[in-house]
C-alpha cells in the first residue's frame, strides 16, 4: 500500500477523485431525468415547459433567448432525448476515465447552456467549477484510467516546437523517450 501511495501522490488522487465524483454528478443528472421527471413516459412535457419558464427569466441572455425560441423549442423532442442520454453516457466516461477531456468539455458545454437557460444555482456553480478546474489540473486525471490503460492520455499532448503550439498524438518515438 505504501508503494501505491508513493507512486501516485495524494494530489493526483484528489484529482482523480473529483473526475469521478463529477461523472457521478452527470451520471445522476441523466438517471433523475429518465426515473422521477418523467422526460420519457411523457416525452418532451418537462423540458419544454423548462424551455418556456426560461423565455421568461430576466437573468437569461437575449442571444440565447433567440436560440431558445427558433431551435431549442423546434427541436424539443430530439433534446428530450439527447440530453439525458448524453449526461448518462459522459457520467460513465467520467467515472470510468474514457475519452476524459472530451467528456469534460462536453459537460462543460452542456453546463454553461444550463447556465445561460437561467438555471443558476450552488450546484451549477460547483459542477462548473468542478470541470474548470479539472480542465486545469488535467496532468493529473489521468491516473486509474481507461485512457491511460489504452494510452489515450497522450492524444490531447500539446507540443512547444519552433513557437508552434499544436495538439498531436505523439509519435512512438515520442513516447518511448518519454517514457524513459
Amino acid at each position: 500500500m505504501a508503494k501505491i501511495r508513493k507512486c501516485v501522490g495524494l494530489f493526483p488522487s484528489l484529482i482523480v477523485l473529483m473526475r469521478v465524483l463529477f461523472g457521478v454528478g452527470w451520471l445522476l443528472a441523466g438517471v433523475t431525468k429518465i426515473t422521477d421527471k418523467l422526460w420519457f413516459s411523457e416525452p418532451g412535457l418537462f423540458l419544454k415547459d423548462y424551455l418556456i419558464n426560461s423565455l421568461q427569466k430576466s437573468n437569461v441572455p437575449p442571444f440565447y433567448k433567440v436560440f431558445l425560441e427558433n431551435i431549442a423549442l423546434e427541436h424539443v423532442m430530439v433534446l428530450n432525448y439527447v440530453i439525458p442520454i448524453a449526461q448518462i453516457i459522459l457520467g460513465i466516461f467520467l467515472i470510468v476515465g474514457l475519452f476524459t477531456i472530451p467528456s469534460i468539455l462536453s459537460c462543460l458545454f452542456m453546463h454553461i447552456n444550463f447556465i445561460l437557460s437561467g438555471n443558476i444555482n450552488l450546484i451549477s456553480l460547483i459542477l462548473y467549477t468542478s470541470a474548470f478546474s479539472l480542465i486545469i489540473f488535467r496532468s493529473n486525471i489521468h491516473y486509474f484510467s481507461l485512457d491511460k490503460y489504452f494510452k489515450l492520455d497522450t492524444l490531447f499532448v500539446i507540443n512547444e516546437k519552433e513557437g508552434k503550439r499544436t495538439t498531436s498524438i505523439p509519435s512512438n518515438k515520442e513516447k518511448n523517450y518519454s517514457s524513459s
